[in-house]
């Protein structure tokens, strides 16, 4: 297979390839999805004939991403989305609370929406100021 890219849409297919191995294997310890890994690595091989060797390391003869690219901003990228899903499920859990975690129906839906964009707007304006739990 051939693919025909830019360098700048190569360099952008790293950072999703990266952050998509990230968000499958990240927290599955020894249990890594192998096939991604793989996937991973063939591309980031390819980094150093395009002029982007800075992004590969080579760990035992294996492409990886290097510690430069790691650090070069897409934890930002990924803390950012992991930021917004957690105030988002957050929202919907203590919005589904508050109902008494009835099933989701037409009738309710409006409801459940309401209360949901107002955690979202609290969570928008004081972050996790206000939570309390109360044990």
């Amino acid at each position: 297979m051939k693919i025909e890219l830019t360098d700048k849409q190569f360099r952008r297919l790293l950072d999703m390839v990266y952050i998509g191995n990230w968000v499958l294997n990240s927290t599955r310890g020894d249990d890594r999805i192998a096939d991604y890994d793989d996937v991973e690595s063939a591309l980031f091989a390819q980094a150093p004939a395009a002029g982007m060797g800075v992004v590969t390391a080579f760990e035992g003869g294996v492409a990886v991403p290097s510690e430069k690219f790691e650090n070069g901003g897409i934890y930002e990228a990924i803390a950012d989305y992991e930021d917004t899903v957690f105030f988002e499920i957050l929202a919907e859990e203590l919005a589904r609370r508050d109902m008494a975690f009835e099933p989701i129906s037409p009738e309710n839906m409006r409801e459940l929406s309401n209360r949901i964009d107002e955690y979202i707007e609290e969570f928008e304006q004081n972050g996790m100021d206000h939570i309390v739990l109360e044990k």
